[in-house]
């Protein structure tokens, strides 16, 4: 059976060059790099096409191929190029690795900060929580109540109990519509999973349970104020228990301004969220 293969990148043509200067910098591959990211910011470089020839950027950069390698080699392994033997090199298709890798690091440097991780899963969740009231489907809808069930049934089982918490609110995520939204609250609670552990103690597990019962429910009637606002009240309980248990004081209004926010406006939905939106409308 035939194996079907990629097309080929577009070439672009030597215009780029006009807009390459000499690299001064004492770091050039730091300078180079900088400036390709420049180029496919402004949209002198488009996913998908193809760098001139080495021998052409060293020329336009005025630098030897060992340093512009360097830049490349840096780029290609941050997925903000692609190279191919006998293709050569070309900006990648897709930027969500290049974005991938920044969050990734930006939270791994956060990690010790288990408070700071905690106040920005409270934004990032209640907005999915609220997305998913708006957008969820039946089926996503379903399985949230099954992990809300699953909850219930093992309240004197920290490791299902638990199981079951990171079904529920990775269903959330999922299904906010926002794939950039899922990555970021992923990318956190990867981070948070040791915290999150020793903050489920057999006498909070059942509190926990009751704060999710209303996160479930406010979805269920597909009200997106109402989810956004239980799930930010269950997320704001989780962090004050964090502080109780390191200690720290509580302060009077946790995030007074957070409740006064407004739901986000989507500038554009993606397909699968259209197509969510149009089965509602149909009910």
């Amino acid at each position: 059976m035939a194996t079907q293969r990629e097309p080929r990148v577009q070439a672009i043509g030597s215009t780029i060059g006009a807009r390459i200067r000499p690299v001064s910098k004492v770091s050039i591959s730091e300078d180079i790099a900088q400036q390709i990211l420049d180029l496919i910011s402004s949209g002198a470089l488009q996913p998908g096409q193809r760098l001139p020839s080495e021998r052409e950027l060293c020329k336009h950069f005025g630098a030897a191929r060992s340093s512009l390698r360097e830049a490349l080699r840096g780029l290609c392994m941050y997925g903000v190029l692609t190279a191919r033997v006998g293709e050569g090199t070309s900006v990648a298709a897709d930027g969500g690795k290049f974005l991938g890798k920044v969050m990734e690091w930006r939270v791994i440097a956060e990690k010790h900060d288990i408070e700071n991780l905690l106040e920005v899963r409270i934004a990032l969740e209640s907005i999915a929580a609220a997305n998913m009231a708006l957008y969820g489907t039946d089926e996503e809808i379903a399985r949230l109540g099954t992990f809300l069930a699953k909850m219930k049934s093992c309240l004197k089982d920290k490791a299902k109990f638990a199981a079951a918490d990171l079904g529920f609110h990775v269903t959330v995520a999922q299904a906010s519509g926002n794939s950039l939204l899922f990555d970021l609250i992923g990318m956190i609670r990867n981070q948070l999973v040791n915290a999150l552990a020793k903050l489920l103690l057999p006498e909070v597990i059942p509190v926990s349970f009751k704060e999710h019962e209303p996160v479930y429910k406010a979805i269920e009637r597909r009200d997106p104020v109402a989810a956004r606002n239980a799930m930010q009240a269950h997320l704001e309980k989780a962090l004050e228990r964090h502080r109780e248990s390191m200690g720290k004081p509580t302060p009077v209004a946790a995030t007074p301004a957070a409740k006064k926010l407004a739901l986000p406006r989507r500038a554009k939905a993606a397909p699968s969220v259209g197509q969510r939106r149009t089965a509602l409308k149909s009910r």
